[in-house]
């Protein structure tokens, strides 16, 4: 289902033109309009979540599938020799648009270009502490 006046769900459903390279009936793959590097693509599905935790579990299995047919034609075709999978859920996390979406980003030797964060630092302790609170 799609969502009234959600840009991507737009795209995705070819209603909005985009630099398409891959279109299926569950998912349209489209160049990012502000590539961090040379082939930087979205995946987008055609139904509407608004991030992972909307994401049915089949559509969120077929988007790891298609992001390694992606990574593999990349890697074959611009010869790149890395790649970033990249998916933000919340604004915290860096979500600007609230359809889920994963970023392919291909990789080349000294691109310049990061996605970064700085290491913390926890004790044994804390880390216990916060594996048991996830999992009991």
């Amino acid at each position: 289902m799609k969502k009234e006046g959600c840009i991507f769900c737009k795209i995705a459903n070819g209603e909005i033109p985009s630099k398409t390279l891959y279109d299926d009936e569950k998912f349209r793959v489209i160049l990012d309009l502000g590539p961090i590097a040379k082939g930087h693509a979205l995946i987008l599905p055609k139904e509407h979540a608004d991030d992972l935790y909307e994401l049915p579990e089949e559509i969120a299995s077929d988007v790891l599938i298609l992001a390694k047919k992606m990574a593999e034609k990349m890697k074959e075709r611009l010869h790149c020799v890395g790649l970033n999978l990249v998916q933000n859920n919340g604004e915290a996390a860096g979500q600007t648009v609230h359809h889920f979406h994963m970023h392919v980003i291909p990789r080349y030797r000294n691109d310049g270009r990061k996605i970064n964060w700085v290491p913390g630092s926890a004790t044994e302790e804390e880390l216990e502490a916060v594996r048991k609170q996830i999992v009991e």
